[in-house]
């Protein structure tokens, strides 16, 4: 399989599928976090340094069909620009007369950005027509979009097949595997889960597979209010998916049985309302009056999950401990996050994933402190789950 250091791109014209999908200001449309520009950069000067040219290839939020200037990649040129450190050449369509004139005159060098991927329909249901014309403008391919690696879409997918011989990873995708593989697959114990969030419905998967790799699980947010009202507890108003209390209970027994320790909240952080204005204190977690409802861990939890975390060689975190948007009830977040940056630090690998977790380690201004930030919520799920991604398998087919 070809690789994106083995290959040569002197004079070629390379089609990198990134995921620019970043967000802008509502009023200013200007990006308001350029992590997943920052992080293509890399795939994106290789071939320069080559001597290739690039051409830049991706979506940008969830237009309904047709050109919405909202939508428009013209809005992220100047920040590309930024942190690439030279122009970029914007075409306003990626598959029309206008795209092609401009590509088609590409010189070593020059990087070109076409206009959103998602103003065509054919982008999502993988139209071989259209993706035809997209392979049309490179000699090329290079997928260095893992955010996008479990869509089936002609961009992320379908594009590959039109070079059999001259297809690879870029490297944040390349790293991306990487990192997921050697959480699931390294022999270096004890290996440390840490999932919270929301709901129990949503992470019964992943908690599941986890569940044959881990010698910790950790369980916080507000899913950890339903494994407490299962086992009898009571949690007030706190959240709590009731129709999965026996799926709680189950996923505690098949922890016992494979001898993971599964580590649940002792003490919570509770308010009278979902507001940072609420009224606070800690009680038991098992232990919430009526009317409160748990926001946060609390320091006997922090203490708790630290210790496994600090005695861990390999860390997975996916998903906050509480509604950390919020000032006061993000210690226990906070806390989690310094954990893992000291557990890092004494030489644990350390990955985080997962939408609110990502959210949370740039907000506290961490990120640079572990092992690896994915820049694919969806998509690096589903890899821990075992689901086979389809942008990944186009590449080593």
């Amino acid at each position: 399989m070809q690789t994106i250091d083995n290959y040569n791109f002197s004079n070629k014209k390379a089609i990198v599928r990134v995921d620019f999908n970043v967000p802008l200001d509502k009023t200013t449309l200007e990006v308001t976090d350029n992590t997943r520009i920052t992080a293509a950069i890399p795939t994106i000067k290789k071939i320069l340094k080559d001597g290739g040219a690039v051409v830049l290839i991706s979506h940008l939020g969830r237009p309904s069909g047709g050109y919405e200037d909202k939508f428009s990649l013209k809005h992220i040129v100047s920040a590309v620009e930024s942190a690439l450190g030279q122009q970029v050449i914007f075409a306003g369509d990626c598959v029309g007369k206008s795209a092609f004139e401009i590509t088609s005159n590409a010189k070593p060098g020059d990087v070109i950005l076409l206009e959103n991927l998602r103003f065509y329909k054919q982008e999502t249901s993988g139209d071989d027509t259209f993706t035809k014309q997209l392979a049309k403008h490179g000699d090329v391919y290079v997928n260095d979009a893992f955010g996008t690696a479990h869509r089936a879409h002609a961009s992320t997918t379908v594009l590959a097949k039109y070079f059999p011989n001259d297809k690879m990873f870029g490297y944040l995708i390349a790293k991306e595997i990487k990192s997921v593989d050697k959480v699931l697959n390294s022999q270096q114990k004890p290996l440390t889960a840490i999932v919270g969030g929301a709901k129990v419905s949503s992470k019964i998967t992943i908690i599941t597979q986890l569940l044959d790799k881990v010698d910790y699980l950790i369980i916080g947010g507000g899913m950890a209010y339903t494994f407490v009202k299962a086992q009898g507890g009571n949690v007030g108003n706190s959240l709590v998916e009731d129709d999965y209390l026996s799926t709680a209970l189950d996923i505690m027994k098949k922890a016992e049985a494979k001898g993971v320790q599964l580590l649940l909240p002792v003490d919570t952080l509770i308010a009278d309302s979902f507001s940072n204005d609420a009224a606070i204190k800690t009680c038991a977690i098992d232990a919430v009056p009526d009317g409160w409802l748990g926001l946060d861990i609390a320091s006997s939890s922090i203490e708790l999950f630290r210790k496994a975390i600090l005695a861990s060689k390999l860390i997975l975190w996916n998903g906050p401990m509480g509604v950390f948007e919020m000032e006061n009830f993000q210690q226990g977040t906070i806390a989690i996050a310094q954990a893992i940056v000291e557990a890092t630090e004494n030489g644990a690998f350390s990955l985080v994933g997962g939408g609110d977790s990502v959210a949370a380690i740039n907000k506290f201004n961490l990120a640079d402190k572990v092992s690896h930030v994915s820049t694919g919520g969806g998509a690096m799920l589903e890899y821990l789950e075992g689901v086979t991604l389809p942008g990944i398998a186009a590449i080593l087919e």
